[in-house]
C-alpha cells in the first residue's frame, strides 16, 4: 500500500481532475451526434460526477467508418510488429504514470475500493497491455508438412474492425483484456464501456493517442446497450464483437450477428461458481481466507466469484466458523478510504437486486449466519452468509453478483461434484482436497473453464479464461489463445513443381 494515497489526497485530486464526458472518435473527444447526454453518478454519495455522451447508431457509424479508414490505411494494421510493440509498451508506461488518476476515476464511478483500484486493477491493466505487446514479435506463423513440390503457409491476419463491449465491474482490466490482443494483432478497435463506468476508459483512450496509436485505431463510444450496443452488434462493417457481461445480453449479440454480417462473436458471461471443500481438505484457516476472498472481493461483483460453498459435512462446522471470523475483516465503507476493503454496489438498481436476493434467501428458509444488512445511504451491503442452503434455492441457483455466500452441505465427493455441476453456468470453480489423486480426477469432472486446486483464483495472464455452457462462447480471454480470436487464419499454397512452372512459361 506504499503507493496508495490517503482519502484526503484522493479528494484533493478529484477537485482538480478533469472528468472526461465526450465520446472518443478518430483521436479526439466529440459529443454525441444527437447532443444527448446522461449522468454518471458516484454510487457512494449519489453525486452526479459528469454528463456522458449518449451515443447511438449515428455515432457507431462514425466510429466504425473511422476505424475502417485507419485499418485500410495500414498505419497500424501493416505496421512492423516491433513498432506496434513499442507503442503498446509506451501505453503501459503511461498507465503506470497516471495510475492515481485512473484509479480515482474507476473508484468514483463504480464504487470499487480505491485500494483495489490502485493495487490490483490499474497495475494489472498495465501488465496486460505490456504482456500482449511483448508477444507481438514472438508469435510465428506456420508451414504445413507438404512434400517438396509445394509450400503451404498458414498465416494470421488481423480481422479488421473489432468492437469490445465492456462490463462495469472491472472497466479498465476488461478493456485491457480486449485491447491487448486486438491491438497487438493489428486491428482497429471500438470500445463500448458500460454506461455506469465510462470515464476511466475515455481517459485510457487519450493515453493511447499520447503513446503513439494512430487516430481512428482506438475509439470509445459511450452510451446504453439498447442504442449504442445494439448498433455495434448490427453494424455490417464491424468484423467481431467481444463481450463480457450477462448471459442474457450475450445472447443478443449472437442474434445481432445472425441478423447482420455473421460477425465473429466471443462471449464471457455469467457464473455461479462452486467452492468445493472435501473431507480431507487441509489447513482450514487458509481455506477460510480463500473462501472469504472468493465470495466478497469486489463486493461479489465478479463473474468468477465463488458464491456457493459446497462443503463436506465432516468439516463444515469448523470451516464455517473460521469463514465467519475471517469475514469480519472485510470492512465496508467509503470507497475512497484505503482502509476499507468493500465499497458500494455500482448502482441503486443493482443494490436493490442484491438486497432482493438476500430477502429471498430468508424467505426460502436458509439460515442467515452473518450480515444481511443493506444501507441505502451509500449502497453498502455487508458480507452475508447463509447456511442450510439447498441446491434448489434461489440463492444457490441465481447469479447474485453481490457479497452473498450460500453454504451447501454434502456427504461425499461425488455429491459435491454433482452439486457443483448442477448449474447452467461453467465459468470457474475451486477445489480443496489433501489428495493429489482426487485433485486430478475431480478437477476434470467439474465442468468449468478454470478449476483452481487448493486456492481461489483465475490463473494468470498466461492462462486462457472463459467458460463452459452458458458462461462463454466462441473463445477465451488472456494467454496467447486470445491472439488467435482476433485474427483470421489464411492458407497460402505455393506450387513449387518445376514441370508446372515450365507449362506456365
Amino acid at each position: 500500500m506504499s503507493d496508495v494515497l490517503t482519502r484526503d489526497e484522493y479528494l484533493s485530486l478529484a477537485k482538480t481532475l478533469e472528468l472526461p464526458g465526450n465520446a472518443f472518435i478518430n483521436g479526439r473527444f466529440v459529443p454525441a451526434a444527437s447532443g444527448a447526454t446522461f449522468a454518471t453518478v458516484n454510487p457512494a454519495s449519489d453525486e452526479v460526477l459528469q454528463h456522458i455522451a449518449a451515443c447511438d447508431a449515428a455515432d457507431v457509424e462514425h466510429a466504425a467508418g473511422k476505424a475502417r479508414e485507419a485499418f485500410d490505411s495500414g498505419a497500424w494494421s501493416k505496421r512492423h510488429p516491433s513498432d506496434r510493440k513499442e507503442v503498446l509498451l509506451r501505453l503501459a508506461r503511461l498507465i503506470r504514470r497516471h495510475r492515481h488518476q485512473l484509479a480515482l476515476l474507476e473508484s468514483l464511478e463504480s464504487g470499487k475500493p480505491i485500494r483495489d483500484c490502485e493495487t490490483i486493477d490499474v497495475p494489472e491493466t498495465a501488465h496486460c497491455i505490456q504482456w500482449h505487446a511483448e508477444a507481438i514479435d514472438k508469435l510465428y506463423d506456420q508451414i504445413a508438412p507438404t512434400g517438396g513440390d509445394a509450400l503451404g503457409l498458414i498465416v494470421r491476419e488481423p480481422l479488421g474492425v473489432v468492437a469490445s463491449v465492456l462490463p462495469w465491474n472491472f472497466p479498465l482490466m476488461m478493456a485491457a483484456w480486449k485491447l491487448g490482443p486486438a491491438l497487438a494483432a493489428g486491428n482497429s478497435v471500438i470500445l463500448k464501456p458500460a454506461e455506469q463506468t465510462s470515464m476511466s476508459t475515455l481517459y485510457l483512450a487519450e493515453l493511447a493517442i499520447e503513446a503513439g496509436l494512430p487516430a481512428g485505431v482506438l475509439n470509445v463510444v459511450t452510451g446504453f446497450g439498447e442504442s449504442a450496443g445494439q448498433a455495434i452488434g448490427l453494424h455490417p462493417q464491424i468484423d467481431m464483437v467481444s463481450f463480457t457481461g450477462s448471459t442474457e445480453v450475450g445472447r443478443l449479440f449472437l442474434k445481432y450477428a445472425a441478423d447482420s454480417n455473421l460477425k465473429r462473436v466471443v462471449l464471457e458471461c455469467g457464473g455461479k461458481n462452486p467452492f468445493v471443500v472435501l473431507d480431507d481438505a487441509e489447513r482450514l484457516d487458509s481455506i477460510a481466507e480463500h473462501a472469504a476472498q472468493a465470495a466478497f472481493w469486489n463486493m461479489g461483483e465478479n463473474c468468477s466469484a465463488s458464491s456457493r460453498l459446497i462443503v463436506h459435512k465432516k468439516v463444515k462446522d469448523a470451516l464455517l466458523a473460521k469463514i465467519i471470523e475471517k469475514s469480519r475483516d472485510w470492512v465496508v465503507g467509503d470507497p475512497l478510504d484505503p482502509r476499507n476493503s468493500l465499497g458500494s454496489m455500482v448502482s441503486r438498481e443493482h443494490f436493490e437486486q442484491v438486497a432482493g436476493h438476500i430477502e429471498k434467501g430468508r424467505a426460502e428458509g436458509a439460515r442467515l449466519v452473518l450480515g444481511g444488512e443493506c444501507d441505502e445511504r451509500g449502497l453498502f451491503i455487508q458480507p452475508t452468509i447463509f447456511d442450510g442452503v439447498t441446491p434448489d434455492m434461489n440463492i444457490a441457483k441465481e447469479e447474485i453478483f453481490g457479497p452473498v455466500l450460500a453454504v451447501i452441505t454434502v456427504n461425499s465427493a461425488e455429491e459435491a461434484v454433482r452439486v457443483a455441476n448442477d448449474t447452467c453456468y461453467g465459468l470457474a470453480a475451486s477445489l480443496f482436497t489433501g489428495s493429489l489423486r482426487r485433485a486430478h480426477r475431480l478437477a476434470r469432472e467439474i465442468k468449468a473453464g478454470t478449476v483452481t486446486v487448493n486456492c481461489y483464483g483465475e490463473g494468470d495472464i498466461s492462462t486462457p479464461f472463459g467458460g463452459y455452457k452458458q458462461s462463454g462462447f466462441g473463445g477465451r480471454d488472456n494467454s496467447l489463445a486470445a491472439h488467435e480470436q482476433y485474427t483470421e487464419t489464411k492458407t497460402i499454397w505455393i506450387d513449387l513443381d518445376d514441370d508446372a512452372e515450365s507449362e506456365l512459361d
